[in-house]
Formats: structure tokens, sequence, C-alpha cells
């Protein structure tokens, strides 16, 4: 039995954010049904990079998910999608603008009246209401507003945008996941549903604690690279190694720091650990700098990862996916696609006793379950063909 097994999630998001959030759901055993337009659906389909001809952000964040196409402009589509609300579905998730599903009749008050249980998600950038919220906007963009860009990177250099998209992940996927699960053990005390507003913006703000805390505390911003955990120590730091590689240097309590010294050959650091505004700081990052060229990125980790100095390789994603502590908790798995074959996954963060999740399903080809779905939904064949030359449906 998996986690999630017997709740039913209707999706209409696309690309990444959604999407991945309802991966994570699949995963853990809900079925999720992804609404798609007739014509392309999600656009992560056919965007490259691609195997065998099918996205492989599709096949990625897709997995674990049924298809149903749908057009909901059409008054034959809308009734579908009603009655696919009424068949005990237990979560909605979109990311259209503010206002589109009021427009098209399908908003949480219009939904509500229908199934008081549901609990609908709304995930955008800025949220609901406010100022920005018709404001078109990517992750970049919610990161520079909600001041994770402008605290990346080096001092006195420009902002560095980051390897992954933060906003679209974990200020919106993840935060939608969270929203999704809490509203559910709500609704087994209330025996109600809920709308749940995520906006990325919101979700990015709250990933600043740290740097917030400095700032609530000295009134002044936290310069970029400048801070205890931004590169301004040198025990916190990345450095380049003999063969042009990259090692990843974390050493910021005392005990870490002194086995650190005494690994690299400076025995005499040990005695008084640098603090940030330590004047000693530059000259410290500058010798170590030197000291880490002397060696190859293997020498030193054979040297000092496994003896408490919290000194990491800085992994190539090549590399990442042949770790042993990476493969050695099924972080990547493998799945058979009819149409791209054996693929890769990305595999489950969250390790069950009792109820694991796993990847089950690969993800589908565009409206493979639409017949079956109509047909739970009591649609006789003729009526099927008819939606289907109406292009109600693909």
């Amino acid at each position: 039995m998996r986690p999630l097994e017997g709740i039913k999630i209707l999706d209409l998001t696309r690309l990444l954010p959604g999407p991945y959030g309802t991966m994570l759901l699949g995963d853990l055993g809900a079925e999720v049904i992804k609404i798609e337009e007739p014509e392309q659906g999600d656009y992560a389909r056919w965007n490259p990079p691609q195997i065998n001809g099918v996205g492989s952000r599709h096949l990625l964040l897709n997995r674990n998910k049924k298809s149903i196409t749908l057009n909901l402009k059409k008054p034959a589509g809308k009734e579908i999608f009603l009655k696919l609300v009424q068949d005990n579905a237990d979560v909605l998730i979109e990311q259209f603008r503010p206002g589109v599903m009021d427009r098209l009749g399908l908003g949480y008050k219009d939904l509500e009246k229908i199934n008081p249980r549901l609990i609908y998600c709304s995930l955008t950038g800025f949220g609901q209401n406010g100022p920005y919220q018709n404001v078109a906007g990517h992750d970049i963009n919610y990161i520079a507003i909600g001041g994770i860009l402008g605290n990346t990177g080096e001092k006195d250099g420009p902002p560095v945008i980051p390897g992954i998209q933060i906003a679209d992940l974990v200020g919106g996927g993840l935060y939608a996941v969270i929203g999704i699960l809490t509203a559910l053990v709500a609704r087994e005390k209330t025996g109600q549903g809920q709308y749940i507003d995520i906006s990325m913006l919101d979700g990015v703000v709250s990933l600043i604690p740290d740097a917030a805390a400095l700032y609530f505390a000295e009134g002044q911003p936290p310069g970029r690279g400048e801070r205890r955990l931004t590169g301004g120590l040198p025990q916190y730091q990345v450095y380049r190694t003999k063969d042009g590689k990259y090692l990843a240097v974390g050493a910021l309590e005392e005990k870490f720091w002194a086995n650190l010294c005494h690994g690299i050959g400076k025995p005499e650091w040990a005695e008084k650990i640098p603090r940030e505004n330590d004047p000693r700081c530059a000259e410290i990052k500058k010798e170590m700098a030197e000291i880490f060229l002397t060696k190859t990125r293997q020498e030193w980790i054979d040297l000092l990862m496994f003896r408490d100095t919290c000194v990491a390789p800085v992994l190539t994603l090549e590399e990442t996916f042949q770790d042993p502590q990476v493969l050695y908790r099924n972080m990547l798995v493998e799945i058979d696609h009819p149409r791209a074959g054996k693929i890769k996954q990305i595999g489950l963060p969250l390790k069950f006793s009792a109820t694991p999740g796993e990847v089950y399903n690969p993800a589908p080809e565009i409206g493979e379950h639409t017949e079956e779905i109509l047909k739970k939904l009591g649609y006789p064949e003729e009526k099927v063909k008819e939606l289907r030359k109406e292009r109600v449906i693909r």
C-alpha cells in the first residue's frame, strides 16, 4: 500500500512547478489525472531535449499519472470536467493566471458547490492578489524579487543565477504539496475542503530566514559573498584542486575546523577558528586555495572526507548519478516507456518504513486514458467518438 492510495487529484498544470508537485503526490500513490488541452498538451511533451521523440522533462515529471484531453472552452468539455470534480475528486491543482478559472466558470466558488470536500490549489508566480498578481514572470524573476538572486554570488561581483529553479520547484511545487497534504489532514477533522493560494514569490521569501535574521538584527542587508554561509569565511568555501576540479569545504564548527587544519598540514590554524570580519580570513582563504591546488580532488577526498572535516567533492551531474551514496539510496531508478524505451528517473527522496512510494508507471501518452476515464464516468463508446469528432477530446 502506498501512503496516498485512494486520493484522486485533477491536475491542470504544465511545464515545471505544478507537474513537479503532482509527480511527488503520484509517487506516493495518489491517482493523478493530468488534464491537457487536445491540440498540444503539456509543452513538456515536445520541448527538447527528447528521448526517441518524447520530451525528457515530460518523462520525468509526468510519471505515475493518467492523461485525459479536454477542451475546457467547449460546453461538452466543461461538462466532463465537472463530472470529474463530482466523481469524488479530492484535489484540484491549477496554475493559470488569476481569474482564468473563474472566467471559465470553474473557480473554487463554482466547484465548492458541487463538491464541498474538494481541495482547490492555485499555483501562480505572485499569488491571487496584490500589485503583481497579473505580472508575467519566470523563476529568475521570483528569486530576484524574493531576495535569493541578490544574495547569491561573489563579493563585488554580479548576482549569479542558481543552477536549479528554486522558485518553481520549492516555492511552487513543493509548497503546493505541503499545502495539499495539510488541507487533506484538516479535512479529516472538518469534513470540508478549502482553497489554497500558492505564490512562488511567497515561497522564495520564506526560504531566506538566515539572511533575513541578519537583516532584522543588524538593520542592513548582508553583502553578497560576505557572510559565513555565502563565501565570507575560508572554512565555508569552494576550492579548486590540482586536476581542475573542485572541493566544497564546510568546516564551520571548531572540531571540524581543527580536523581540517591538521589534514591540510596547518595545525597552527586550529587554535582559533576564523569568524566573520576576522582580518585573517582573506589571507587564510588565499593560502588554503594554494594548498588545495597541490593535490587532485580524489586525493583530497581520500585524505579528508571520512575524517570529520565536512569536505565533499563538487560533482558534475554525470558523477552525481554514479555516486555510491546516491545509488545506495535508490535516487536513480529505471523504468520502461513504450516509446522512449528504458529510461532513467530520479528516485523518491521520502523513505517510508510501512507504506513506501515508488515509480510504478511511465509518463502517459497524450490522452492515453481518455476513453478509460470517460467510460468510468458513464460515457458510451458512440458518445466518445462524437466528442472526438467535435474536438472536445483528442
